[in-house]
């Protein structure tokens, strides 16, 4: 059960940004629930996130293999959960999704991916990138997506600690 309870998604300062997150994602999931406790804090996460998932070049692939890596590495279960199916519709397969908790020692993962998956990790678990790990992400993209790479990780390692200081999950009833 999350920490705090679910935002009022009724009321005069919720309602618009609800119906914006309706027509772009569906249905409000638990995260933006609880952001909606700040609405000018779940818009600001709305466009961002919004920017790093659909407008961003990266393939869809590689987008959901770092968010799923963020996950298995926070120990986010809820992100993980909204992602795996997302993953596996971009393209990733379900072997390198059980695969990810040790990808280092898998041969399911190319060259350029595995270069993702350091960098990941490096951002993810020590925050500062040694220079060969970048170096090595460096020979396969441009400015433009090492920007949206570094982005993304930042991203999602925003959203696994939210969730889980929060204690959000998929179970939790509104």
């Amino acid at each position: 059960m999350a920490r705090l309870p679910y935002a009022d998604l009724t009321t005069p300062q919720t309602k618009p940004l609800v119906d914006q997150i309706v027509a772009e994602r569906g249905s409000v999931i638990h995260l933006y629930q609880m952001l909606l406790h700040s609405p000018a804090i779940a818009q600001g996460w709305l466009d961002y996130l919004t920017a790093v998932r659909q407008k961003s070049s990266l393939p869809g692939d590689i987008r959901e293999l770092i968010i799923m890596r963020v996950a298995v590495l926070n120990g986010a279960p809820y992100e993980a959960d909204q992602h795996a199916p997302i993953a596996l519709k971009e393209g990733v397969t379900q072997a390198q999704l059980d695969a990810l908790d040790n990808w280092e020692s898998s041969d399911l993962f190319d060259e350029k991916t595995r270069a993702v998956l350091a960098y990941t990790d490096s951002m993810t678990r020590q925050i500062q990138v040694p220079g060969e790990v970048f170096e090595a992400i460096r020979k396969h993209y441009g400015n433009q997506q090492l920007v949206e790479l570094t982005a993304t990780i930042g991203a999602y390692n925003m959203v696994s600690r939210f969730l889980e200081a929060l204690d959000i999950h998929q179970d939790d009833k509104r």
